[in-house]
């Protein structure tokens, strides 16, 4: 059995991301279709972007080891799209599905990324930045939108993200 040394970079950023897998679920639990769509007169993203773009990033952490993975409404979110109005986005039910089966499949890519790879360039060719910055980015923005998710549900009169 091949033992696994964790990056002491990484080790910080799983203890997010293992926090962050359970918040999600519990950020969308119980929330109707129609008010996923809710955006209160407002120009912000509505839940069901949010979560769609959120689950489409942990896919987007697994391209390099796991290509070919696609998260339902791939098209929707496919080259970081913002939100479009009169778009039909999946379920609740689908965006679960799809983070629970990616989200060990993501975590093993971050347990598994060596100093030499965090260390190395990403091209997105509006800019640079090394695997590591990417990744640190990454799981702040999974905070960021859960958080979004957590006001949302406040705004629109559910109770409170429960974390417990």
């Amino acid at each position: 059995m091949e033992v696994t040394t964790v990056s002491t970079r990484v080790q910080g950023l799983l203890s997010l991301f293992d926090l962050q897998t359970t918040f999600f679920a519990k950020a969308i639990v119980g929330i109707s279709e129609e008010d996923m769509y809710n955006r209160l007169n407002t120009e912000a993203n509505h839940m069901a972007w949010l979560a769609g773009s959120l689950v489409g990033q942990r896919f987007w952490m697994t391209a390099e080891t796991n290509p070919g993975l696609k998260q339902a409404g791939y098209e929707l979110f496919k080259d970081h799209k913002g939100i479009q109005e009169g778009a039909k986005y999946p379920t609740n039910e689908e965006y679960l599905k799809d983070w629970e089966m990616i989200s060990p499949i993501a975590r093993e890519a971050l347990v598994d990324i060596d100093d030499e790879k965090l260390d190395s360039i990403i091209d997105m060719g509006f800019m640079k930045m090394t695997y590591f910055e990417m990744i640190t980015f990454t799981i702040y923005r999974e905070a960021s939108i859960i958080g979004q998710l957590a006001l949302w549900r406040r705004l629109l009169g559910y109770p409170g993200l429960k974390y417990d």
